[in-house]
């Protein structure tokens, strides 16, 4: 983890989590409940609180902290490392016209990476930004809340269901979130 990186206990950080070559994985609804599924394990059993957060193609965006006694960055670690095993299990487990192409993509980006023992799914890095204002944290809000938006998958940010948007309006959605 590098400093531009760092995470201290107590803040609230807004988190960009990335896959490798921006590879677009979270295509299908078996890798996206993956993660949902990890992420609500972490907020009831590792102190992860999640204030907002939307899944894209190829990238997780969170406004994010950890109860006291937790640390946010090694929950984040748990949580990539977790879910990097369950990707590549999952994409030989299901159908997958790209298994080959996936597996060969996961597999270059960590050949060369002694940390890595057979396949790299996520970036290195959190992209972690301390949310240090009301201002700030209402700007991140809402761009991650408009991302499907922007990328077209989605006319309102409530129909997307990979989001904490619903739960904003009044709906509830598929993370277990607090709010702001």
């Amino acid at each position: 983890m590098g400093i531009r990186n760092k995470i201290n206990p107590g803040y609230v950080y807004f988190v960009t989590l990335t896959i490798v070559e921006w590879i677009d994985i979270f295509t299908r609804p078996a890798y996206k409940y993956l993660i949902v599924d990890a992420l609500n394990y972490c907020i009831t059993t590792k102190g992860l609180k999640v204030y907002c957060w939307c899944l894209m193609s190829n990238h997780l965006y969170m406004i994010a902290s950890a109860t006291d006694g937790h640390n946010l960055s090694d929950i984040l670690r748990d949580f990539k490392k977790f879910t990097s095993k369950e990707i590549v299990h999952t994409i030989r487990k299901i159908p997958e016209s790209r298994q080959d192409w996936l597996l060969n993509l996961f597999w270059y980006a960590g050949k060369n990476n002694k940390k890595i023992k057979y396949y790299k799914v996520w970036q290195d890095g959190n992209d972690a930004k301390e949310v240090g204002s009301a201002d700030f944290l209402d700007q991140k809000m809402e761009y991650i809340h408009l991302n499907p938006v922007r990328a077209e998958i989605v006319a309102d940010p409530i129909d997307y269901f990979y989001s904490s948007a619903r739960d904003y309006a009044g709906t509830k959605g598929l993370i277990n979130i607090e709010f702001v």
